[in-house]
């Protein structure tokens, strides 16, 4: 049986402050090899010299670590560009600020110089020991070539042990960088939730001529939901859909399906079952102490909490040709969060929930490109909810509300009579390279065949270098609170719903969801 959790944490040591300083490498590996041999038993030496050979880079944080607490290895490595984050320490420093991050920029560049460190000083040993290997090509006297084979065989035991401690350090290093966030958008308002923008306002709130009723009531009116089956059934917030609920359901799925197709996007449907490494590189925490993800026990793998994780990982590890960009994709799939922390009024029935239906794009374009497939996604979102005659205004979200993987986001917020509010229907990120880095997904540039480049006979581009694509992604429609919206803004005196005319072909041409008993 599959068992689920919703993470667990786990402890990890830090570095040692004070960056490791070998001794000379003759006294070095000639002790190393005495010591094998068992010719340094007991000395005092002994113990300072394994602890700078065996492991300089990792040492407890504090006098009592306990045993069980272990370095966690990355699992993969993310192509972070350390030379820019200490070349932009302080653009850095004020985005972790201003995003509410808990990453720990001075560790990161404090563990970036030792892995320089360390790095040249492996670099300098490989060089020895190739100049020792090249030495012993020749015709050489027993004692000298005996000599040699000596040093050899020092160096080799010398290095063996810095490039273990190399690994251990990038290891460290990837653990801390990685939760650095995007760098935000010039003009992303700087604040929380509160300092967003309000970027564009669309239609106007309905006006009813009687006591209106939020969905849960239109749902219970209408026989369309069973909230109280499904907690015996699953637990708190899940539910069946029931009747006309599950015609607008599908209705609304491959309505925005169509849409978006006619855009261009090529329709998914996705694993939903997919690698924690993947959640993790898409900028998501599996093992978060707050995670909205849930992980199957025992296993390396999570449920998704949105399409945008396996959609991302399609091109994992893998280089494009330009001519294929951009990628557009509209996934369908189930998605699973465990709304840790969530209580209260705004949360009752569908509009959060631990499972739900959602269509979701997804673009992966050129650098340059991004801020303009940025515009495409949100202008789609909106002429989507303008169609179907929702009040809803978009906002550019302060950088305390931004994900970490996002340079930019706009969510829409539509009118739900039932709340007395606005409430979140959709979001749209320019994620640029943040999680390509991370899934390895590449470009290479096409030939240049401009005349300029022509003049200087550049021609071909296997020589060209790669870079990575940027991410973008958005929701067309998260089905749970469209529902919401259609039920609470389209509700009749009489008990009714009417339907979006927009919607009404994807219903088998269904007009009105009526009372069923009088």
């Amino acid at each position: 049986m599959m068992m689920i959790s919703s993470g667990t944490a786990f402890q990890t040591l830090r570095l040692a402050p004070s960056l490791f300083k070998p001794p000379t490498l003759q006294t070095l590996t000639r002790t190393l090899s005495r010591h094998r041999h068992g010719l340094l038993r007991g000395s005092p030496l002994l113990p300072s010299l394994l602890r700078a050979v065996s492991s300089p880079a990792l040492q407890p944080s504090s006098p009592a670590v306990e045993e069980d607490k272990v370095v966690a290895k990355p699992q993969w490595k993310a192509a972070i560009d350390f030379k820019w984050i200490r070349e932009n320490k302080d653009l850095v420093v004020a985005n972790i600020r201003n995003r509410n991050s808990s990453a720990d920029l001075e560790l990161v560049l404090e563990l970036y110089e030792k892995y320089l460190a360390l790095q040249k000083e492996v670099e300098r040993l490989r060089a020895e020991r190739n100049s020792v290997a090249n030495k012993m090509k020749g015709k050489l006297e027993p004692s000298v070539r005996q000599a040699l084979v000596e040093e050899g065989k020092n160096l080799k035991e010398g290095l063996v042990a810095l490039e273990d401690d190399l690994v251990q350090l990038t290891d460290r290093l990837q653990q801390e960088a990685q939760s650095i966030p995007n760098i935000s958008h010039p003009d992303v308002p700087i604040g929380g939730e509160e300092s967003s923008v309000v970027k564009k306002m669309v239609g106007s709130r309905p006006e009813f001529s009687f006591t209106t009723r939020d969905h849960l009531q239109i749902g219970k009116d209408l026989d369309l939901f069973d909230f109280d089956a499904a907690s015996e059934v699953s637990g708190s917030k899940f539910y069946y859909l029931k009747n006309e609920a599950v015609l607008l359901e599908m209705g609304l799925v491959n309505w925005a399906l169509s849409e978006a197709t006619k855009r261009g996007f090529t329709p998914l449907t996705t694993p939903e079952i997919v690698r924690s490494s993947v959640v993790e590189k898409c900028g998501f925490q599996p093992r978060g102490q707050n995670t909205q993800v849930y992980s199957i026990e025992d296993t390396d793998q999570c449920l998704i909490g949105t399409a945008e994780i396996p959609v991302g990982g399609i091109h994992m590890d893998s280089i494009l040709p330009d001519s294929a960009l951009p990628l557009k994709y509209v996934a369908f799939s189930h998605c699973f969060r465990t709304e840790a922390g969530a209580a209260g009024t705004a949360t009752r029935g569908l509009y959060r929930v631990h499972q739900f239906s959602k269509v979701e794009m997804f673009i992966f374009c050129r650098p340059e490109n991004s801020n303009m497939y940025h515009e495409e996604l949100i202008q789609i979102e909106e002429d989507l909810f303008t169609s179907l005659g929702l009040h809803f205004k978009t906002l550019d979200m302060a950088t305390g509300d931004l994900g970490a993987p996002a340079y930019r986001k706009f969510d829409v917020e539509a009118w739900m009579p039932g709340l007395g509010r606005f409430g979140e229907i959709s979001s749209a990120s320019n994620c640029t390279d943040y999680q390509s880095r991370r899934l390895g997904i590449r470009f290479r540039p096409s030939l240049d065949t401009s005349p300029t480049n022509l003049k200087k006979g550049k021609g071909g581009n296997s020589s060209a270098p790669t870079q990575f694509v940027h991410t973008l992604n958005a929701t067309a429609c998260a089905v749970p609170r469209m529902i919401v919206c259609l039920l609470e803004n389209f509700q009749q005196e009489d008990g009714s719903v009417v339907i979006p005319e927009t919607l009404r072909p994807f219903m088998g041409g269904l007009q009105v969801i009526s009372p069923k008993f009088k």
